[in-house]
């Protein structure tokens, strides 16, 4: 659970560069939800991982 804590607070963190980078153009900050984004792919996929695992013990 604790990850996707960590998950919910990377979207989180992402969402005041998103609006800049939609409603003021801001490159550097597009660059900022570029990068979150991957951490978040990466996390998501831990995540994935992790469920499968413990799905697989319970059966």
């Amino acid at each position: 659970m604790e990850k996707f804590t960590k998950l919910k607070e990377l979207v989180a963190s992402m969402e005041a560069d998103a609006d800049k980078f939609y409603t003021k153009g801001s490159g550097a900050a597009g660059t900022r939800v570029r990068k979150t984004l991957q951490e978040i792919k990466t996390l998501a996929q831990e995540i994935r991982n992790e469920v499968t695992e413990i799905k697989n013990k319970e059966a």
